[in-house]
């Protein structure tokens, strides 16, 4: 499947806007894609892995994938390696917030708004039972947000503008503007794995036959 081919690239995130597009208004995210120029490949007999090394502004940055490298070393790689109507995953570090109650941190829906609850409407509620007495590990409790990777997956590539090393994804992205963020191939796991699913299955075979329509 040609569609399988891993496609990576490390963008710079701009901000959001809106387009419109057959008469219906889509919320994008701008990401800035950054050249790179591929300088080594990690093979896995050798280095344990599968790997591409980019330079990027006299930066290293490394994508790991399986089987055949899908690049060269001294390849150019920006914008244009993406299409329109591409399905990928962006990785990025989300916003800090600082300490943070469990309504706003796990979601929590709180306690009744009636019968005495006057003040413990944000409330975690029982954190225990009798037994063992004590909280157990792991349990969802009020802390801090610290800016973690987050992956969002099976974002959809609404336009690119190679010209301008622009590429615009439909929905939000992790992180404030100026944040450097990975794109890959939905497909392509962090770690280089290649994963399938139904949905994704789909959408990647719609766009074959597409392409043999054209």
């Amino acid at each position: 499947m040609e569609n399988l081919r891993p496609k990576f690239l490390l963008a710079r995130k701009i901000g959001m806007t809106q387009i419109f597009k057959n008469d219906k208004t889509l919320p994008v995210t701008v990401l800035e894609a950054l050249p790179a120029e591929v300088i080594r490949i990690k093979e896995k007999n050798k280095d344990g892995y599968d790997a591409l090394i980019l330079k990027i502004d006299n930066k290293l940055k490394e994508f790991r994938f399986e089987g055949e490298a899908p690049f060269k070393i001294g390849e150019k790689i920006d914008a244009s390696i993406f299409n329109v109507g591409e399905i990928v995953n962006v990785r990025s570090r989300r916003k800090a917030k600082g300490f943070a109650g469990v309504v706003k941190r796990h979601g929590f829906a709180g306690g009744p708004r009636t019968h005495g609850q006057k003040d413990r409407e944000r409330a975690p509620g029982s954190i225990g039972q009798r037994w063992p007495q004590r909280v157990r590990k792991g349990l969802k409790m009020a802390g801090r947000i610290s800016p973690i990777y987050v992956t969002v997956k099976n974002l959809e590539i609404i336009d690119v503008l190679p010209e301008k090393n622009l590429i615009l994804v439909k929905g939000s992205v992790p992180g404030p503007n100026k944040r450097l963020v990975e794109l890959r191939s939905a497909f392509l796991a962090n770690k280089g794995r290649i994963y399938l699913n139904k949905e994704l299955t789909k959408k990647l075979k719609s766009l074959e036959t597409e392409k043999v329509v054209q």
